[in-house]
């Protein structure tokens, strides 16, 4: 879960970066992005149950990170991340 923790942590450090376009994702805004990336990150904390596809679709291709990541010139950041990412889940 500790790897899981950091990757929500780091994405959540990315999406908070006030030069973000968030144009192409379902969020609105900086505020809802981060906003929903504290939840995943309470439930992990806490270890609730999660449902592991959603939390999938945002670092999916053509999720909502990559959709910021793209518009705001991050996106090979994100292309780790997402690996990071693939890596964490398997261990969950």
């Amino acid at each position: 879960m500790d790897d899981l923790l950091l990757v929500l942590i780091v994405a959540k450090e990315l999406l908070a970066d006030p030069r973000n376009t968030f144009d192409w994702s379902d969020w609105n805004d900086m505020n809802e992005a981060t906003r929903e990336i504290d939840e995943w990150i309470a439930k992990v904390e806490n270890g609730q149950k999660f449902d592991r596809r959603k939390l999938s679709l945002l670092f999916a291709p053509t999720g909502n990170i990559q959709e910021v990541s793209l518009s705001s010139g991050w996106g090979d950041q994100f292309l780790e991340l997402a690996e990071d990412y693939d890596r964490a889940i398997k261990k969950v």
